[in-house]
């Protein structure tokens, strides 16, 4: 204030994190002098609000996109949001989980983690992380707290393989060489390179935070604010990291780094664009929006793996859903329920049972399940007691080679069929004998031949009866 006073600053320049800027900001406000900071990313920092706030780097909102973007391209469709418990940590988390929910994306759950937790608190934490079946987990902190958090979670083997890591700019800086001791617990981890890192200070602490201008005498006007701003505002150069343009106060979308930590390097394996999305070269033009996986370089995953991550796992102590199965005699083919002789358990094997595993395997998410024989027969019960213990939920659901049936389905739901139902008719095939001369002979069985030869005897005889006493042609001695 005193330096704005007597000594007519022209601007100030570096407000490094959002919590200090929000005092400066309203210092230069007041005195009309330009605010520019390099570092300061809170989307809660709104430069429109705050016309003598010039932001020089992206606020934290304009990555969110691109993290959305990578978790799009490896089809994934459940993420955990790990974030800091401050106001730099949670900004972006409203931002993130709307993007999620715009690319249909679910935050599974979302884990806030205070600068002052001890260990074993940031352990037990981790453990609850460990025991949901997402695995794939995005983190947003500042630096010198999420170096400690690899640390642990390296401790605990989440830095392995089946997890994915991916880290917003405010981890980036353990990237750099004044972070090196991170690379051990990051190896695998996907990163978005920033141009501007926020770094920790103390120079505006304790009760300065809680003070209000008003609290200070009146602030001189500066008489070369406005002109240094609207200098500032038509400012425009081709840099390292692309176009620098300020629209507002705030510095436009560039080109982003997408990075693989391997070992003690960073590796790019492309990058993001606004107006690309993915890409393996920066300047490559493309006609719409690329979100596939295959315009990014192969990385390597935690574990020292190139097979992507499925991105979930059985959860630990998670209910497995009880399946009935129809047991039977009858068409091994179609469905078949034996017992392993040694180990007692039930093995189910058929085309009905292939079906059933072949649909929840294009399943994004795992279904624990557990398949249980139902005796079907004069021992056992029958397909519509097998239905009713559906319906009472002793069982979750059924699979097997049942019936759909307008009563049954009353009080059970059935998927679509699988396999079309109707009524067939087999027989023996016989040789094709239509080109046999004496074919119209194969109707005369025996019996019929027999019975005509009878017939014709018997006709003539009564004939003869009949015709003997008025037919002298009739008479004669026996042998005539």
């Amino acid at each position: 204030l005193e330096l704005i006073d007597k000594e007519e600053v022209a601007a100030i320049i570096g407000p490094q994190t959002s919590k200090q800027a929000r005092f400066v900001i309203d210092v230069g406000r007041k005195a009309q002098v330009p605010v520019i900071s390099y570092s300061a990313t809170s989307p809660s920092l709104s430069t429109t609000q705050n016309p003598f706030f010039v932001r020089v780097a992206l606020d934290d909102s304009t990555q969110a996109k691109a993290i959305t973007a990578i978790v799009q391209a490896y089809e994934w469709h459940e993420v955990i949001l790990i974030y800091e418990d401050t106001e730099y940590g949670s900004d972006l988390i409203p931002y993130l989980a709307y993007e999620f929910q715009q690319a249909d994306i679910r935050v599974s759950s979302r884990f806030s983690f205070s600068p002052n937790d001890s260990k074993l608190r940031i352990l037990k934490k981790l453990n609850k992380v460990m025991a949901m079946q997402t695995r794939v987990i995005v983190v947003h902190m500042s630096s010198s707290f999420g170096s400690k958090l690899f640390f642990l979670a390296k401790d605990v083997a989440m830095i392995s393989e089946g997890y994915v890591w991916i880290i917003t700019d405010g981890l980036s800086s353990l990237l750099d060489p004044m972070g090196v001791k991170a690379f051990g617990s990051m190896q695998g981890v996907l990163a978005k390179a920033v141009e501007m890192i926020p770094l920790e200070s103390s120079s505006v602490d304790g009760e300065n935070h809680h003070r209000n201008t008003s609290q200070f005498p009146v602030i001189k006007v500066s008489k070369r604010g406005k002109m240094i701003l609207n200098g500032l505002l038509k400012t425009k150069f081709k840099g390292i990291s692309g176009d620098f343009s300020l629209v507002g106060g705030q510095l436009q979308s560039s080109t982003f780094e997408i990075i693989n930590v391997i070992d003690n390097e960073e590796k790019v394996i492309g990058y993001w664009t606004l107006e690309n999305g993915l890409t393996r070269k920066p300047d490559k033009a493309k006609n719409g929006k690329s979100m596939s996986k295959y315009e990014l370089k192969p990385p390597i995953w935690p574990g020292n793996t190139k097979d992507k991550p499925r991105g979930w796992t059985t959860p630990i102590g998670g209910k497995k859903l009880k399946i009935a199965v129809p047991h039977k005699p009858g068409f091994d083919a179609y469905l078949k329920v034996a017992q392993d002789p040694y180990s007692k358990e039930f093995i189910i094997t058929g085309f009905s049972h292939d079906v059933f595993e072949e649909a929840l395997a294009l399943l994004s998410f795992p279904v624990p399940r557990k398949l249980i024989p139902f005796p079907i027969g004069p021992n056992g019960g029958t397909y519509d007691e097998l239905l009713f213990n559906v319906t009472n939920q002793t069982y979750d659901a059924a699979v097997g080679d049942i019936t759909i049936l307008a009563n049954r389905s009353q009080y059970v739901d059935f998927t679509l069929p699988y396999l079309q139902s109707d009524v067939s008719m087999v027989v023996k095939i016989k040789d094709d004998e239509r080109n046999n001369m004496w074919i119209f002979l194969k109707p005369l069985s025996w019996d019929l031949w027999l019975t005509t030869g009878v017939a014709f005897v018997c006709t003539g005889l009564v004939v003869w009866i009949l015709e003997h006493r008025i037919n002298n042609e009739f008479r004669g001695s026996a042998h005539q």
